[in-house]
């Protein structure tokens, strides 16, 4: 997906100035597909000159004109195209895996705290959607169209950030000091207590 697609996502949902545009960015897709402002300002150029946007001057008082973009009808067929298009399934990387799979090369005390910061970190985030989730679909058997779909796509996010603080806590129960020592094996004819 090209930056470009996310921005033509937002801007069919509502139009808006490259700032409004970039604040919003950072509230909802940018969770998902990240990208600085300046990327945004740019690549809002680049779009208009394709003709897949269309831009409007607005007066402010004591502030320079602003320029709202819409979405033309160019536009809208690049995203219709764009969405019919099969989508690259891909490779996650996790450099968090890999520094627990070389876990005995290292100081597994730092490594113990890295993926606790992590752990934090995704529950900061599912809590945040949790909240939401709360605040913007409290009732979510009732959506449809634009809502409902936005709802699906938070629901992937908290079961993304869901399943990777359960991982992060299976990773820190079985890098326990205690349940990493190494275990007595018992003898023929013994049990194990």
């Amino acid at each position: 997906m090209a930056l470009e697609h996310a921005l033509l996502v937002s801007l069919t949902e509502r139009a808006g100035s490259g700032y409004e545009l970039a604040r919003r960015f950072d509230k909802s897709i940018g969770y998902f597909w990240s990208a600085t402002h300046q990327q945004i300002y740019r690549v809002l150029k680049r779009m208009a000159e394709s003709d897949w946007l269309t831009s409007e001057s607005v007066i402010q008082a004591g502030r320079p004109d602003k320029k709202v973009y819409s979405v033309s009808e160019a536009g809208r067929a690049e995203l219709a195209r764009w969405i019919a298009e099969p989508a690259d399934v891909g490779t996650p990387r996790n450099e968090l895996a890999v520094k627990i799979r070389a876990a005995a090369y290292g100081d597994l005390d730092a490594l113990r705290a890295e993926v606790a910061r992590h752990r934090d970190q995704h529950h900061q985030r599912l809590e945040l959607y949790l909240l939401i989730e709360k605040r913007d679909f409290p009732v979510p058997d009732q959506l449809s169209g634009t809502a409902l779909h936005q709802y699906l796509v938070l629901r992937a996010g908290v079961r993304v950030e869901s399943g990777f603080v359960e991982w992060c806590d299976e990773v820190l129960q079985a890098l326990h000091p205690r349940a990493s020592a190494p275990r007595e094996v018992p003898e023929k004819g013994e049990t194990s207590r």
